[in-house]
């Protein structure tokens, strides 16, 4: 009883603006909440804080929450935020961001277009005169949906840093998680926007499917994977709106288990070095073939590879048209077991013609039975989602408004190193190289990752960088020229011929001779500018144990002894072996099972 009078929502008061932003219970300023709180703290209880969220959280593992996932929070409220910024200027109303100068601006050419719309604006009369501040209740604004909210950190966030919301919804199974979520929105005065729910995740999004009913943007980020909640968010989330997903269980998408990842994704996972950007493609073309059931498909804004998991940024709109394009938007992946190249295969074909637009069934296989550069055999992957991953021009709204705003995010200067990667990717080439493993694969040393770009460039390849990887090549080169050039190089960084076997991949691939000649000669335009300005792309471990935390104990405690002990021992384990017998653990050894100094005696023989 004490947190359903929180619960409850707050009547909208009426106002004769049909746009008008409405701020009934204005937040809370940060340092009203440093000096008195609205709520107590209970026992155990502590504050973290983050963004501009103070949030009370058990120090027990009671409810799920990882510090390190900051920078996972940051960005997403800043793609929220433009992604409001574009829904309400067509609803007539400007969003006011803190901190945020007047015009955000990407370059010359959107600045002479912003200044042309101003004009225009100016003589026609039809500025927009409406704004909507963070904090405030807008009253036509996007309604959010966090649907495994857990300590509703997220949420908060939302309501106190995201301007031109209507509602943002709060939901976690947990009955604690909820209660908490509920007292946390108080202790933020953000009750007028955060409404707690204590539902199953997928039963609310099913209730939702009305088109009067849907989210404007609905986030999912889950305790490993997002596979059960998929179907229901593809039709809960209104028309264009957007769907924002985290997966964790980075070792199912990665190739370790390739039949589960096709149990929950629809699609195989191999083990390979773009692993990392394959898994992207993955949830891309599961979300894409569930919305397709219900004659919706998907565009991506922004998908990115980050430390133990990857988070995507779709838009979900409806068009049977659209979905026809579906299956030649989806390929296969033939993998070689032996040098690593790789061909993608297309599952449908569209030929367009004027107006008209044929479908017909793709036509293959790419490969033959073996692979022509080492002989070795090919494995089966997919399929995967074969077009771009970002809209680029989002991307560059979004990097604009957090490298002018740079105080406004705690990892401002991580979320413009990746975003910069980003938008310097080729958008049409899938998968990628490194350098490390095509050196690795003929047994010569690594050329210089500039050298190696410019021999591609000088080839009149194309050739980026990739955000999944500090030492990948994204290039539309065909294997056969990347193995030229590795050829070349070999020759100039001899390998020993006499110690290779005959059957080896660097056997077959050095003993043919190379058709082009590459240049290793350095290019201006080999070194991106992310890399010139020398920007934060791959950060260093933030912390220890900074990987994906313990599940929440819902029945209350903190981690176990156990638990603990197996995190300590893991790390640094080749780096600081121990030696002294007096600091090995007491818990009953795995061999003998036996306590371990009573059985130490046994190692020794």
């Amino acid at each position: 009883a004490h947190f359903l009078c929180v619960l409850s929502v707050h009547p909208q008061p009426t106002s004769g603006a049909p746009m008008e932003c409405l701020n009934p219970t204005p937040a809370a300023s940060t340092t009203d909440q440093e000096t008195a709180p609205t709520t107590g703290l209970l026992p155990g209880e502590t504050v973290v804080r983050e963004g501009k969220a103070a949030i009370l959280f058990p120090s027990a593992n009671e409810v799920f929450y990882n510090p390190v996932q900051e920078f996972n929070r940051d960005l997403t409220c800043a793609v929220v935020t433009e992604f409001a910024r574009e829904q309400m200027a067509q609803r007539g109303v400007k969003v006011v961001v803190p901190g945020e100068k007047e015009r955000v601006v990407v370059n010359l050419a959107d600045e002479k277009k912003e200044e042309t719309e101003m004009q225009t604006g100016e003589e026609g009369g039809e500025e927009l005169v409406v704004t909507a501040s963070v904090g405030e209740r807008c009253k036509n604004g996007l309604r959010v949906l966090e649907g495994l909210a857990a300590s509703g950190l997220r949420s908060v966030r939302f309501a106190l840093e995201v301007p031109g919301l209507r509602s943002v919804t709060a939901n976690d199974f947990s009955a604690k998680a909820a209660a908490l979520i509920a007292r946390n929105a108080l202790h933020n005065g953000v009750t007028h926007l955060l409404q707690a729910s204590q539902r199953d995740a997928s039963m609310l999004m099913y209730e939702m499917r009305g088109k009067k009913d849907r989210y404007d943007v609905i986030d999912l980020d889950p305790y490993g994977s997002p596979a059960p909640f998929l179907d229901a968010a593809v039709q809960s989330v209104g028309e264009g709106g957007l769907l924002c997903v985290t997966c964790t269980d980075m070792a199912v998408m990665a190739g370790n288990s390739g039949e589960t990842c096709y149990s929950k994704y629809g699609s195989v996972s191999i083990k390979a070095k773009y692993c990392h950007e394959m898994a992207l493609r993955i949830i891309l073309h599961s979300l894409d073939q569930r919305a397709g059931v219900y004659q919706r498909y998907i565009h991506p804004l922004l998908c990115v590879s980050v430390d133990f998991y990857i988070r995507v940024f779709v838009r979900v709109h409806t068009g049977q048209a659209m979905v026809k394009n579906s299956a030649s938007k989806q390929a296969l992946v033939y993998n070689c077991v032996g040098c690593g190249s790789f061909h993608l295969q297309r599952l449908g074909k569209r030929t367009t013609q004027g107006k008209h637009t044929k479908y017909s069934a793709a036509t293959g296989p790419p490969v033959g039975a073996e692979c022509e550069h080492c002989g070795q055999r090919h494995q089966l992957g997919g399929p995967i989602w074969g077009e771009a991953l970002h809209d680029v021009s989002f991307v560059q709204k979004v990097l604009s408004a957090v490298s002018g705003n740079p105080s406004r995010f705690g990892t401002a200067r991580r979320i413009e190193g990746m975003l910069s990667m980003v938008t310097e990717e080729l958008e049409d080439v899938p998968l990628y190289y490194t350098v490390d493993n095509l050196s690795s694969t003929v047994h010569c040393s690594t050329p210089p990752l500039l050298q190696f770009r410019s021999a591609l460039l000088h080839a009149g390849h194309r050739v980026s960088l990739s955000h999944a990887c500090k030492n990948a090549l994204k290039t539309d080169a065909p294997p056969r020229v990347l193995w030229d050039v590795m050829r070349c190089w070999e020759k100039s960084n001899p390998v020993k011929r006499d110690r290779l076997s005959e059957s080896s991949p660097a056997h077959h691939i050095l003993n043919t001779e190379p058709i082009l000649q590459a240049c290793f000669d350095v290019r201006e335009d080999a070194n991106p500018q992310s890399r010139r300005r020398h920007l934060t792309r791959f950060q260093e471990n933030p912390e220890p144990f900074w990987g994906p935390k313990a599940r929440a104990n819902a029945g209350g405690g903190g981690l176990s002894s156990d638990l603990e002990d197996r995190r300590k021992q893991g790390q640094n384990k080749r780096k600081n072996q121990i030696t002294d017998t007096t600091q090995l653990k007491s818990f009953p050894c795995k061999r003998f099972r036996k306590v371990w100094e009573h059985c130490f005696p046994h190692h020794t023989l």
